[in-house]
């Protein structure tokens, strides 16, 4: 799509601030995004590599802003970043290839699952707790998985990193959204760099929303910050049981199919 009026280009800035706040706090800025693109008449294809570089926007100045406030420190974690880069790269570059309506039947059950973790879940703060696994065992494990599934399919990757975080390393709530948004960067980056490598990003409206992104997710993380767990915990419900609604509305999903819906 190379031409796009005006008009529309602000409109898609706009969704683009508003998913870059979201997205800097609980996650789920593509629930706002990708149907704005859709919306616009780009194609799926070129709607997924565009909102992967506008997205890299948004979880990058949530990343700087989080690091500088002391929530994350990425030189340490820049090895796991790294990893995600690459295994979301390959995910990207594979996505065509594997069935994908498992994930798709699935995905808005585990997200109104990890609501409920949230919602009812006692004593969720910001204060870290103790670890299941090991720095180590974690990096090797999710990270790669994440990064994978972020490439291949997407929604809901950052609600999960979230739950891995604060589940398996102990996190404690703003420290775990920290995290999660290094690494959403870097899955960005490589599934942009997919995308890229086979044509379908419109740099142009992917710059705008960026610049828009990149003010939404600053404050956002901002608000984050200053309210943690109180702010971030509802928040995270609510994205994700609309990321479920959202899915399970679509007229494509492959469960109303098989329900004659």
């Amino acid at each position: 799509m190379s031409d796009i009026a005006t008009h529309v280009l602000i409109l898609l800035a706009l969704a683009a601030f508003v998913a870059g706040f979201i997205d800097s706090i609980a996650g789920g800025g593509g629930l706002i995004a990708v149907p704005a693109l859709l919306l616009a008449g780009f194609s799926p294809a070129e709607t997924l590599g565009t909102n992967k570089l506008q997205g890299l926007f948004g979880t990058g100045s949530a990343t700087l802003h989080y690091a500088r406030k002391g929530q994350v420190d990425v030189r340490k974690q820049m090895p796991w970043a790294a990893l995600a880069f690459v295994t979301s790269a390959i995910g990207a570059l594979i996505a065509t290839s594997i069935p994908g309506d498992v994930l798709r039947i699935a995905l808005p059950f585990v997200l109104i699952v990890i609501a409920l973790y949230f919602a009812f879940k006692p004593n969720l703060s910001d204060v870290d707790r103790a670890q299941r696994v090991t720095p180590k065992t974690f990096g090797l494990t999710v990270i790669p998985l994440i990064g994978l599934y972020d490439g291949i399919f997407g929604p809901g990757m950052g609600s999960f990193l979230m739950l891995a975080f604060i589940s398996l390393a102990g996190y404690g709530v703003l420290k775990a959204t920290a995290h999660t948004k290094l690494i959403n960067f870097a899955t960005n980056v490589g599934g942009l760099a997919a995308f890229a490598a086979v044509g379908v990003v419109s740099w142009k409206v992917g710059l705008v929303m960026g610049a828009a992104q990149f003010a939404g997710a600053r404050l956002g993380s901002g608000l984050a910050i200053k309210n943690g767990a109180k702010l971030i915990k509802p928040l995270l419900v609510v994205v994700c049981v609309a990321m479920a609604l959202r899915l399970l509305a679509d007229p494509a999903h492959p469960l109303r199919a098989m329900l004659g819906v």
